[in-house]
C-alpha cells in the first residue's frame, strides 16, 4: 500500500519498495510528536553567490585503468558506458579526464603514445580516443581533459626530464590536441603539463587568497566498496565546504584492469571480466548521482553552505534560473576513509536539521528528495531512493542518521538507471589462444593483453605473406621519460593470476641482431609500479645463440642456461610447461631444458616480452591451464 507520512514540515509518498526509509522516518514522526528540537540552517542567495561549479568527473589513465573495458562485447559495454556517462541515468559524469599516453608504466600499465618517435604520429592507438567519443555520444556537453603522466624518450632527448626542452614538450602535447580535433572531432577543454611533478607549487590557501579556481583533479583513489562510497560522498561535499574546490575528479573512472595489479578494485564501478561480460555497478556510482544528476557545470554554489552541528556537511547550488539543489551527507569517520591521505578523527551523530529557504527560494513549495543509506550493520544499502516532499512555511526538516546522503532539489529529471543483471562472474578461460590475425583492428592492442612496460601493437608484417602476416609487435625502442619505475625489459601480461600449472606457447621473432632477446613467462607475480620486481618463470632466447631460464624479470636468478642456436630474423616456437615445482621448455617442439626447480612464486599471469626496448614480434599465442 502507499502511505503518506506527514511530520510538520514535509510530506512524502512511500511505496512498498520504500519500507526501510519509511521506518526511518516514522521514528522521526514520533520524535516530532514528542516535541523534538532541530538545528536550523539557512539556504539564501540574498548575500550573493559562491563560486561557479565546474563539475564532477572521472579519470581514465594514470594508467591503463580502462584497459579491459574495450574488450567487452555488446550490449554490456554500452551498458557500462551508460552507467558512467549517460545523463540522468547513473554517475552522469560532467568531466572525463584521460591520460595522454607516453609509452610508459603509469600505475596499472602503459598507454601508447600518439608519437612513438618525433617523425611519426598515429591518433588511433589505445582506447582513450574511443572512450572520449563514447562519453560525448552520451553527453555532448561533457568536458574533456588531457594530461601526460609520461613521455616517449625522444621528448626528453635522453634526459628523462621533459622541461629541458619545453618547446619540444609543448609541441608534443599540442599535437595530441590537434589530433583529437582533426581525427576524432573532439574538442579538448583543458590540458595539463605533467602529472604529480613539481614545476610551480601552488597551495590551497594561496589559491583561495588569489580567488583563482581550484580543482581536486585526482581524488578518491579508493576501493569501490561501501567505505569507498562513503569516502566519495564525503569529499564531494567537503572539497567545496573546506577548500572551495569547484570540481572533484575520481581516480579512477572504472576498475577495468586485472584485479591483482596496483589498486585493484578502485574506480567508481568494476568491469574487469570482458571474457564473461560480468560487471558491477558499485555504490560510488550512486553517491556520484546525488550531485551530478541534479547540478550542471555553470551552476553556482551558494555562500550559505557548511558543516552540520553534529557532523556531516551540506552544499547548495543554483542555476540562477530558480532551480535549487541541496546535497547533505553524514558519513562517519570509520565508514568514509579514503586510502590516502590519513583522515583526522571527527564525530557524526544522528540529528534533526531544519533548512530555511530564503531569498529567491522562499517561494518553493515542492521539492524532490533522493536518499541513500550505507548500512554497515545490516549490509542492506538504500541507494538513490526517490521520494517527494513539500516545503512548509519556507522550510523543510529532515531526521539525519549516520552514513546517509540526501539530495533535495527542484529538478524532477533524476533516475536510477537499470539494465538486466550482467552475466555471472567466471574466471579467465583456461584454454585461450590468439593468432592476432585481424585486418582492421578496432583497437591497437590485442584483447586481454595488458602492457606493463613497453607497448605491444597489432602489426601487419609486409615481409611475410604466410602464417606470420599478422603479428603482435613490441614497438618502444628507447626508454621513455618515465613516471613510475618501468622495468628495463618490456612485458605484457595476460590470463588469471591464480594460474599455477599450465602449458603456454608462442611463436617469437627477434629483430635486433646480437643483443636482441625475447621471453615467454608463467606465474608472473608483479605488474604495475612493481613490475621491476616481478618474479615467475621466464624462458629467454637470444640472438647470440643462447637461452636462459630465470626466476625474475631482471634475469638475476638463473634456473638454467645454455646454447639454443637462435638468432635474429627467424621465427621460433617457444613452449613453457610449469607443473608443481618444476618447469620444462621446448624450442620448435624439441626439449631444450627440463625440470628447472621453481620454488616460488606459486601462481601468476602468463606474459611475453623483450630483453630491452627493442622491436620483436609474437604470434600464435596459446595457453592451457590446469
Amino acid at each position: 500500500a502507499n502511505v503518506n507520512v506527514i511530520c510538520k514540515s514535509y510530506t512524502f509518498l512511500v511505496t512498498n519498495a520504500h519500507l526501510n526509509m519509511l521506518t526511518h522516518h516514522l521514528l522521526f514522526t514520533v520524535s516530532c510528536l514528542l516535541g523534538c528540537s532541530a538545528e536550523s540552517y539557512v539556504i539564501d542567495d540574498r548575500i550573493g553567490l559562491g563560486r561557479e561549479f565546474d563539475g564532477i568527473g572521472g579519470l581514465s589513465g594514470g594508467g591503463a585503468t580502462s584497459r579491459l573495458l574495450v574488450n567487452y562485447e555488446e550490449p554490456y559495454r554500452s551498458h557500462i558506458l551508460d552507467f558512467l556517462f549517460k545523463p540522468n541515468f547513473g554517475a552522469s559524469l560532467h568531466i572525463l579526464k584521460v591520460e595522454i599516453g607516453g609509452d610508459a608504466q603509469t600505475t596499472d600499465g602503459t598507454e601508447p603514445s600518439h608519437m612513438h618517435s618525433k617523425d611519426e604520429g598515429n591518433f588511433f592507438r589505445g582506447y582513450e580516443w574511443w572512450l572520449m567519443k563514447e562519453a560525448k555520444k552520451r553527453n555532448p556537453n561533457i568536458k574533456l581533459i588531457g594530461l601526460p603522466w609520461a613521455f616517449p624518450g625522444w621528448v626528453g632527448e635522453g634526459t628523462q626530464w621533459p622541461y629541458f626542452f619545453p618547446n619540444v614538450t609543448a609541441d608534443y602535447v599540442v599535437t595530441w590536441i590537434y589530433g583529437a580535433k582533426q581525427h576524432h572531432n573532439l574538442e579538448i577543454d583543458y590540458i595539463g603539463i605533467w602529472n604529480e611533478r613539481k614545476y610551480d607549487p601552488v597551495y590551497i590557501k594561496e589559491a583561495l587568497l588569489t580567488e583563482k579556481k581550484l580543482w581536486s583533479s585526482e581524488d578518491y583513489s579508493t576501493f569501490n566498496d561501501d567505505i569507498g562510497a562513503g569516502c566519495w560522498a564525503r569529499i564531494l561535499n567537503q572539497n567545496y565546504v573546506n577548500g572551495r574546490m569547484t570540481s572533484t575528479i575520481s581516480w579512477n573512472l572504472i576498475a577495468s584492469y586485472y584485479e591483482n595489479l596496483s589498486f585493484g578494485g578502485d574506480g567508481l564501478m568494476t568491469a574487469d571480466e570482458p571474457w564473461s561480460g560480468h560487471y558491477v555497478v558499485e555504490s560510488p556510482i550512486w553517491m556520484t548521482a546525488h550531485t551530478t544528476q541534479f547540478t550542471q557545470p555553470g551552476w553556482f554554489y551558494l555562500q550559505t553552505v557548511g558543516n552540520l552541528t553534529h557532523g556531516g556537511s551540506y552544499v547548495a547550488l543554483t542555476d540562477r534560473k530558480g532551480n535549487l539543489t541541496v546535497v547533505i551527507q553524514t558519513m562517519t569517520h570509520n565508514h568514509s576513509q579514503c586510502i590516502r591521505p590519513p583522515l583526522p578523527h571527527f564525530d557524526v551523530s544522528p540529528q534533526i536539521a531544519t533548512f530555511q529557504l530564503k531569498g529567491s527560494f522562499a517561494h518553493l513549495t515542492d521539492l524532490q528528495v533522493w536518499y541513500s543509506k550505507l548500512d554497515f550493520e545490516t549490509k542492506k544499502d538504500t541507494l538513490n531512493l526517490p521520494v517527494s516532499t513539500q516545503v512548509y512555511n519556507g522550510s523543510f526538516t529532515l531526521k539525519l542518521d549516520v552514513d546517509e546522503v540526501y539530495t533535495i532539489t527542484t529538478l524532477n529529471t533524476g533516475q536510477k538507471g537499470t539494465y538486466p543483471e550482467s552475466p555471472k562472474s567466471r574466471p579467465f578461460p583456461k584454454n585461450y589462444s590468439d593468432d592476432f590475425t585481424i585486418d582492421n583492428p578496432p583497437f591497437s592492442e590485442a584483447p586481454y593483453f595488458a602492457d606493463q612496460t613497453g607497448v605491444f601493437e597489432y602489426f601487419r608484417n609486409s615481409t611475410d605473406n604466410g602464417s606470420h602476416a599478422f603479428t603482435l609487435r613490441q614497438v618502444v625502442t628507447e626508454q621513455p621519460v618515465t613516471w613510475a619505475r618501468d622495468a628495463d625489459q618490456t612485458i605484457s601480461i595476460i590470463g588469471d593470476y591464480s594460474w599455477t600449472d599450465l602449458n603456454v606457447s608462442c611463436d617469437v621473432l627477434i629483430e635486433t641482431p646480437v643483443t636482441g632477446g625475447v621471453f615467454l613467462a608463467a606465474r608472473v607475480d608483479q605488474g604495475g609500479e612493481s613490475v621491476r620486481e616481478a618474479k615467475g618463470v621466464f624462458y629467454w632466447i637470444y640472438a647470440n645463440g643462447t637461452y636462459k631460464v630465470t626466476n625474475d624479470i631482471g634475469g638475476q636468478r638463473v634456473l638454467a642456461e645454455g646454447l639454443s642456436g637462435t638468432r635474429e630474423g627467424v621465427w621460433y616456437t617457444l613452449t613453457l610447461r610449469v607443473k608443481g615445482y618444476f618447469a620444462t621448455g621446448m624450442l620448435d617442439g624439441y626439449p631444450l631444458w627440463k625440470n628447472a626447480v621453481v620454488l616460488e612464486p606459486k601462481n601468476g599471469w602468463t606474459a611475453l616480452g623483450t630483453l630491452s626496448f627493442e622491436y620483436a614480434q609474437f604470434d600464435h599465442f596459446e595457453v592451457h591451464a590446469e
